[in-house]
Parts: structure tokens; sequence; C-alpha cells
């Protein structure tokens, strides 16, 4: 039988904490980075970090270009690229939030440079994953890139985001702990590779975020840093299995299915954390569990919560098993029909 494999991309640096935004010339000098960079960011996040990034690249002795996207489409990407092609940097450094990061990321990958992911935002796990979220491919579902080659989180600039995006990064963590239960079935029932240590980092973030929920509030530094440790295992852990298996299941494609039908007011780790409370029901596990430390964290636990309509969540619901029908998950298995994924809507305490 042939060797089967997989391809492991891992973060060469990761530096965390207040200040941090400064190590620049330090992370530049010890990857060995001699020729040009270019960076990716929005108009804020630029004025937020990427103008001292760029500063700190040029007194490296670096020549730096910048260059500003507002939004994570097809389009956006290219145009970077065309952009990589002109300036012929030897490093990407994506600055802001997801979007940013992301574009950055795909850019980077398909002109095959290296990037460094310089967050601004954690509303979700894409400030340290493999894959980027990418709107003009036909799929609502992340695509495969590249990993960060180092990932440099300032407490210090990210706590002056909206909370809100602290928040969803916590929703996005928490949704982990359904996402190894799909694919541990996957595995069980579909002979899907499954791999024990990348689960068990993913579960690792969510006891990490749920058993420092306290901490999480706004002006608690040591709080932020628990979720930026989290959010980047979590990116990590799909490193090491060589897809979002470990951090993606049914939640995420309720999430998707949502933002198809109508989206809400939500934000992605805030619809993630939804759907974590449904689907841990349908699973018969701890969801009451689930239900609690999301509203300690201060994360939406209704569609009212949500500001979304209750017909929507339950379409979502039903729909989100065609979302992906490649990734198998239990809602494939149970193949619920309206009146069902409304009962568990109801039992959940998600809708009246």
């Amino acid at each position: 039988m042939p060797l089967q494999y997989h391809y492991m991309q891992l973060p060469r640096e990761v530096i965390v904490g207040k200040g941090a935004i400064e190590r620049v010339p330090e992370v530049i000098k010890r990857l060995k980075l001699r020729g040009p960079a270019l960076i990716i960011a929005g108009q804020k996040s630029c004025e937020v970090a990427g103008q001292t990034v760029r500063d700190l690249i040029t007194k490296s002795g670096i020549d730096v270009d910048t260059l500003l996207v507002e939004t994570s489409t097809t389009r956006d990407v290219l145009l970077v690229e065309e952009r990589i092609l002109e300036w012929k940097p030897q490093v990407i450094f994506g600055v802001g939030g997801g979007t940013k990061i992301d574009v950055a990321k795909l850019s980077s990958a398909h002109q095959e440079i290296p990037f460094i992911s310089v967050p601004t935002t954690v509303s979700h796990d894409g400030i340290a994953s493999p894959l980027a979220s990418i709107r003009g491919f036909g799929k609502p579902y992340s695509v495969m890139s590249q990993a960060p080659l180092a990932i440099i989180a300032d407490t210090e600039v990210i706590a002056h985001a909206p909370w809100r995006s602290v928040v969803s990064g916590c929703g996005d963590v928490i949704a982990k702990y359904t996402a190894v239960k799909d694919w541990k079935l996957a595995h069980d029932e579909k002979q899907e590779y499954y791999g024990e240590y990348a689960a068990s980092l993913a579960m690792m973030s969510v006891k990490l975020v749920a058993l420092n929920a306290e901490k999480i509030k706004q002006g608690n530094e040591e709080g932020l840093r628990v979720l930026l440790e989290a959010l980047i295992s979590c990116g990590v852990a799909m490193s090491i299995a060589g897809s979002s298996r470990p951090c993606s299941g049914s939640e995420h494609l309720f999430s998707h299915a949502l933002d198809m039908l109508n989206p809400s007011k939500g934000m992605h780790g805030e619809q993630c954390g939804l759907g974590t409370i449904m689907i841990a029901y349908l699973y018969g596990a701890n969801w009451k569990r689930v239900k609690q430390a999301l509203k300690q964290l201060g994360a939406p636990t209704t569609a009212t919560d949500l500001g979304a309509a209750d017909e929507d969540i339950i379409k979502a619901l039903e729909l989100a098993a065609s979302v992906r029908p490649d990734r198998y998950t239990i809602l494939q298995k149970l193949n619920l029909n309206y009146a069902a994924c409304e009962k568990v809507a109801k039992a959940t305490g998600i809708i009246n």
C-alpha cells in the first residue's frame, strides 16, 4: 500500500504581547530577509499599525511599498499579485484583520513568496491559519493557501480594535468543540484521515478560552493574550492537519448557510458560536456549558442577540449540510428536515 502523507507548514516565529510590533526588525534579521517588502493593509489598519511596520522595515535597511485593500475578493488578490510582479518583494506583510491578511496570504502563496501576519484584530483564526476566505471562487468556505512565516501580534494594538471582534474570536475558538467531533465522526464512519495531535491542540484552545472567560474582558491584557494564543494554536492545528478539519465543522457550515440566505448582523465567530450550541445538542454533548461559556464571554446565544430572524436560523441549519457536500458532518449523517431543525433551535433556546 502506498505511503499516505500530507504536507505541514508551520510558522517559524510567533511573537505575542504588548509592544510586539517593535520586534519587526529582529524578526527580519532572524529570518534573514534581504530584499524588498510589500505591506498589504487597509486604510484604517495602515494608520493603526501599517505605517509603524513600514518605518521599522525601512530602518532595517529594506525597501518597502504599501498597497491598500478594503475587501477580500479574487479581484483584490489579482491586484496584489500584479503589484508583486512589479515590485518583486521577497516577503509580504499582511497588516490588519482577516480581510487584509487573507488577501496577503493567498496572493503571496500564488507567487510563491512568504508572508508575515501582523493582526490588528482577532475576530477569527485566519490570523494564523494556512487558509484564506476569498469571495469570488463560487464557494463560501476558505481555500488552502499558506501558513504565515511569522506572526507578530501586538496586544496593545489589538486592544484598540472594537471589542466585538474579540468576542467573535472567542466564538470562533469555542466552535472547535464541535468541529473536532465532526472530524472524528468522519474518521469513524468514512475512514477520513484524523490527526489526534491536531484535534487535541484545537480542543486545548477551546478549554483555554472557556476556563479563562472571566479574564477576557476590556482592559485585561492577559485575557487578550489568552485569546491570541488560542487562535494561533488553532491555526497551527490546521497546518498540522493539512486542512481546516480540526477547526471547521458543521457549525461553520451553519454560519456559511446563514450568510447565503440572508446575512445577519452577526460576525463570523458569533455565528459559529451560535451554531456550536445547536451542533453540540445534536451530539448529545454539554450544549448548556457551551452556551454558558459564550454568554460569559458576551457572545450572542440567541437569534435575537445575533440580529437574525428565527426563520433564517432554521433554514440555515437545514441548508448547512449541502453547503459543502464533501465535508462529512453530523448534519449529513442526520439529514434533518425543517421541522427537526426548528425543534433543535427551540430546544437550545436559540429561538422561542
